[in-house]
């Protein structure tokens, strides 16, 4: 049975399975990367003729961009090994004709490991990169270059050159490589993100461990958010395949516009979507790992949601957009700001945010001591609170929930409550709120479940039923509940009737 996932488009080959190209496989997949690489003259020469008074749209001819930067894209061989458990029974013995004798067992353990020890098993894996300075720097993925011992890069002209990895960022991907020569051809990085959607691109790598292909395709969508982690993506239909990873990819003027990292696919292979880490995120991280060796990121230290329809009319904005905090950490830089749980994040210097997604790729490729200026919707009116960013490896602790008085009723919602027990507060941590007995009704239909703990409606704190159905009774649409449930706290939108 398939599952959908987002590969990364490294090639990589352990031991103990195969996870790339290799053997038998390479011949198998040689049609497949053949068929993506049809000349964009030979679709010219299919296109229909276009609608008599359409503006005339001409296919672009990338073969000068290809033999002008091609010598600069490089194939990155790597070595290294991981960790593996080890399964005596799944070693030898299971077919062995002397696994009947009463000492073999004994031996056999004496002179190997144990069952679940762990041991190193060698990997293999091959990638792409470019190279940006005349000296020997290169930039490609990190998960390209993750764990390994050794990393060899070869040339388009042949030569191979052993290189040092300078630094690797997981969080945006990217890594930066230093081989020592002198004089290499370098790839111009495109200036400023004034890239279309719709715009021709085209990637240069070598996927399967082809040298130098090429394939051309167009931008799909740009600022795309992915569920592990904080780069909004340039998306693009180009055919980007396992050994492509940290390959550039080039806009019509021969420009370096992003770094090919993931591929969504069903079967391991292209299937028409692709990823790539904008050029300007990876210069940020390639000058931080060549000027100090590292890379740090900056925190706001709140937990967000997206805002659908339903929290829209809750808190009465006019479109579903922005960042939803429902959570503050105690002592970060949110907190300190004065940011609360039910602040609706709309902007963050000027730049909208649409998606809650859209609030971590830019915090994150931030300056930790950065000052900024958030633009916030609270309890139905804007606001602007300015925070000085945080160091993302710093530790901060759990903001309380606030305190309150205590009360026992229904509501109309379909919750019965009560307040916690001074015992139930010491043992949970939570300071207020009120403590979801039974749900029925609006809040059930929502997911609202018995155990959890009401903190806040619409924005606001309640520490009574008497604040719940004042807030209750003012909402016409819906609401938005702040729920804890265990160690998380949550929004919930439950509509009203």
């Amino acid at each position: 049975m398939s599952t959908t996932t987002l590969k990364r488009a490294a090639v990589a080959v352990a031991v103990l399975g195969v996870i790339g190209v290799g053997g038998a496989v390479a011949v198998k997949q040689s049609a497949a990367v053949a068929a993506a690489t049809v000349p964009v003259a030979a679709v010219a020469s299919a296109a229909a003729p276009a609608p008599v008074g359409a503006p005339a749209i001409s296919l672009p001819d990338f073969s000068s961009i290809v033999a002008q930067n091609g010598p600069a894209v490089v194939n990155i061989n790597v070595t290294g090994s991981t960790k593996t458990a080890f399964d005596p029974d799944a070693q030898q013995g299971r077919n062995d004709p002397y696994a009947d004798d009463p000492f073999y067992e004994f031996f056999r353990r004496f002179q190997g490991q144990q069952r679940g020890q762990q041991r190193q098993a060698p990997t293999h894996g091959l990638g792409s990169g470019f190279i940006i300075s005349p000296d020997g720097i290169i930039l490609t993925n990190a998960h390209v270059v993750r764990d390994a011992s050794e990393v060899v890069v070869k040339l388009t002209d042949r030569r191979e050159f052993r290189a040092k990895v300078l630094g690797s960022d997981p969080q945006s991907d990217v890594a930066v490589l230093k081989i020592d020569a002198k004089n290499l051809p370098v790839v111009p990085l495109a200036k400023g993100n004034d890239l279309k959607v719709g715009e021709w691109v085209l990637a240069i790598g070598s996927p399967y461990g082809l040298d130098n292909t090429v394939t051309a395709g167009v931008v799909s969508a740009k600022g795309r958010s992915l569920p592990d982690g904080n780069v909004p993506f340039i998306q693009t239909d180009v055919a980007v395949n396992p050994g492509n990873s940290g390959g550039p990819l080039f806009n019509t003027r021969g420009e370096v516009v992003g770094i090919n990292s993931q591929i969504y696919s069903q079967t391991g292979g292209y299937q028409g979507l692709s990823f790539a880490i904008p050029i300007d995120v990876a210069n940020k991280i390639k000058n931080q790992i060549v000027s100090t060796g590292k890379v740090v990121h900056a925190k706001l230290g709140v937990t967000v949601q997206e805002v659908n329809q339903g929290f829209a009319d809750s808190f009465n904005l006019a479109t579903p957009e922005g960042a939803l905090i429902s959570n503050v950490e105690g002592g970060s830089p949110a907190d300190k700001a004065g940011l609360k749980a039910g602040d609706v994040i709309r902007a963050l210097n000027g730049q909208k945010i649409v998606s809650s997604a859209d609030l971590p790729s830019v915090v994150g490729l931030s300056t930790p001591g950065e000052k900024i200026a958030l633009d916030i919707w609270r309890q139905g009116k804007p606001l602007q609170v300015t925070a000085t960013l945080g160091n993302a490896a710093d530790k901060t602790a759990k903001a309380d929930a606030p305190s309150g008085d205590p009360a026992s009723a229904k509501t109309r919602l379909g919750l019965s409550l009560r307040p916690l027990e001074p015992a139930e507060r010491r043992d949970s941590g939570i300071a207020g709120g009120l403590l979801i007995q039974d749900a029925g009704g609006a809040a059930a239909d929502a997911g609202v479940q018995p155990g959890d703990v009401l903190l806040s409606v619409n924005g606001r704190p309640v520490n009574s039923i008497d604040q719940v159905r004042e807030v209750v009774g003012k909402s016409s649409k819906s609401v938005a509940l702040l729920i804890q449930r265990g160690d998380d706290k949550i929004f919930i939108p439950v509509r009203l009737g």
